[in-house]
């Protein structure tokens, strides 16, 4: 299918408006467990959107590219987070304190988080696919560079993995069907996002109405209620046993939410809003997402006029640090037409960056499993196992905490090294640990070890290291692993942090 630049400006232009549309529309009931009865926006506006968090991180993302480049990973997006990241709730402050306690990630997302199931990754997802339609195998590269920040292996990477495939995918797909599976393709059929996609297209499937099919999401895929404040749910849904929950599982019920909403509201922008939004949970992230999923589908102009004129198009901003980017840096976009031109620059940069036409053909890639797509990195495992990635010219390395990131006094940490090969040429290589003072390594501080070329079987070695503590390690121990390619001047450096911490009685 052609995707001209006008049309792609269409789409774009929808899916910012929508996401502004449904953020201010679901902001009123979110968190709260019932059916709403909502058909229309319930506050008074004046002509500007509410405060919108689930564009935020997005915008930040924008900028990062417009400083760095397009070439970005979870590292530099660390980076940018602990700058200008501001709240300290759930995810988003469990993350960042695993930031300032220098992990890396995905263990950033991973350590001490509750939340990491939660949605806070999925309601970012747009701007991946903007910057890569037509197609997913891209977006969802960014996207779990992104997800990995604050979700590490949880079920909020695989929402974000599957909003962005989905993305992407509708700006040369309108039919949801085909955009669910090509989203559901890029995830595991056993995670709990998958099975809640499932279960939605079959209450579809079956006929049943999206009450009913919103029962049977929260009979099977609930999480808690909000912070298990029983004031946060309605009486009839305590009837129904609603009222219990894991903490924080909430992405698997409200991407079965979204797909509700995509199915039940049949092409018709309110339908969509109103179906989605009155499935109650996290109903300003839930409308935001089907508001720029219908606005990539459809266009800006599917959306009726009388949406648009109460919010306007400006930009309202919750959880960035307005003094560096806003007040003094003057670096957010104000309107949604800003907005749309800065994504349209980064997307043509992306274009020629991947040899992608900009007013042809924009193809959808071959669906493709999450696993399969990270052997195309040369570092197995990604997936499967979390591990801090590094990719350097000719090698790839990933640094997995087999016994976590934390150890205790006296007890050796295991640290496994992966080490791939993306070049034609095999290479001898050098492995140096450089410890605190007291620290040792075995089996060793150095070791050789070899690694055979580009597809060959052996282009990838790994090497698991004991890390013993010494009497007066501090809370927080550096390292540097260091390797080096015999005869050639490569240098690879790997940081490595280690926590010390003394399990709690009882």
């Amino acid at each position: 299918m052609k995707l001209s630049l006008e049309d792609y400006r269409q789409k774009l232009l929808g899916c910012w408006m929508g996401k502004n549309i449904g953020g201010t529309f679901g902001a009123p009931f979110e968190w709260f467990r019932g059916i709403n009865d909502a058909t229309y926006y319930t506050q008074k506006l004046d002509g500007n959107p509410l405060p919108n968090d689930d564009l935020d991180i997005q915008l930040l993302w924008l900028i990062m590219m417009e400083e760095q480049g397009i070439n970005v990973d979870s590292r530099l997006m660390t980076e940018y987070w602990q700058n200008f990241v501001t709240p300290h709730w759930a995810e988003y402050g469990n993350a960042k304190i695993n930031m300032q306690a220098g992990l890396m990630p995905p263990y950033t997302g991973i350590r001490n988080n509750d939340y990491k199931d939660s949605c806070g990754a999925f309601i970012r997802s747009e701007i991946w696919a903007c910057i890569a339609p037509g197609n997913p195998r891209l977006a969802v590269k960014y996207a779990y560079e992104d997800a990995s920040l604050d979700h590490g292996d949880g079920e909020g990477m695989y929402a974000e993995v599957f909003t962005a495939a989905i993305e992407s995918a509708a700006f040369v797909i309108n039919d949801p069907k085909k955009l669910v599976e090509i989203g559901l393709s890029y995830i595991p059929a056993e995670c709990g996002i998958a099975r809640a996609i499932n279960l939605a297209m079959d209450m579809y499937n079956q006929g049943k109405t999206w009450r009913e099919a919103r029962d049977e999401m929260l009979r099977q895929c609930r999480g808690s209620v909000f912070f298990q404040h029983m004031w946060h749910i309605s009486k009839e849904d305590i009837e129904k046993g609603f009222h219990t929950g894991k903490m924080g599982w909430d992405a698997p019920s409200n991407i079965g939410i979204l797909v509700i909403g995509l199915f039940y509201g049949e092409g018709d922008f309110t339908k969509s809003m109103c179906v989605t939004v009155n499935c109650g949970e996290d109903t300003d992230c839930t409308g935001a997402t089907i508001g720029s999923l219908f606005g990539i589908m459809h266009g800006v102009d599917a959306i009726p006029e009388k949406w648009i004129t109460p919010i306007g198009r400006s930009i309202k901003t919750a959880c960035l640090n307005i003094g560096e980017l806003g007040y003094f840096g003057d670096m957010l976009p104000k309107t949604i037409d800003e907005l749309t031109d800065r994504t349209e620059a980064i997307m043509r940069k992306v274009a020629v960056h991947h040899d992608l036409p900009v007013e042809t053909d924009y193809p959808v890639c071959k669906p493709a499993a999450l696993e399969d797509m990270f052997m195309d990195e040369k570092v197995l495992g990604y997936i499967n196992t979390p591990a801090g990635r590094y990719t350097f010219p000719f090698f790839n390395i990933a640094v997995e905490y087999i016994t976590g990131v934390a150890t205790q006094p006296g007890e050796a940490a295991k640290i496994r090294l992966i080490i791939a090969n993306k070049y034609r040429i095999q290479a001898g290589l050098t492995i140096r640990w450089f410890a605190p003072n007291g620290w040792n390594v075995g089996p060793a501080f150095e070791i050789k070890t070899h690694v055979g070329p580009e597809h060959w079987s052996n282009r990838e070695v790994s090497h698991t290291f004991d890390l013993v503590p010494s009497e007066n390690a501090t809370a927080t121990s550096r390292f540097v692993v260091e390797v080096t390619v015999d005869g050639r001047t490569t240098t690879m450096l790997v940081p490595v942090i280690l926590l010390l911490e003394v399990r709690a009685n009882g």
